[in-house]
């Protein structure tokens, strides 16, 4: 996961934290943020390509396309610019991960 976040969250700092795991690792978003925000400000990416491997963040961010959906750690996927961030909550971005995880 890159340490440099592509969002850099400015307002609403005092919302209250909602933990969630992303590739295994604790995280935590703030009350009201999508499941993209959350993963934007702490990853410089949003998925990876299934086909290419190739680093994603969204394209539409409205929920027009289908470039945001991530899969979360149960193996359904959510589309990340419209569902709201709930405690709990893990998602798998890496491919890596993923093959790691599928042999375990």
């Amino acid at each position: 996961m890159s340490m440099n976040p592509l969002l850099r969250r400015r307002y609403r700092l005092d919302e209250t934290p909602v933990p969630f795991t992303l590739n295994g690792t604790a995280q935590t978003g703030r009350r009201g943020d999508t499941v993209l925000t959350a993963i934007l400000s702490v990853s410089g990416h949003l998925r990876q390509s299934e086909f290419t491997g190739e680093k994603r963040a969204g394209f539409c961010l409205i929920g027009a396309c289908q470039d945001c959906y991530v899969m979360t750690a149960q193996g359904s996927r959510v589309r990340a610019c419209s569902t709201a961030l709930l405690a709990g909550m893990a998602f798998i971005t890496d491919l890596g991960a993923v093959s790691e995880t599928a042999h375990d």
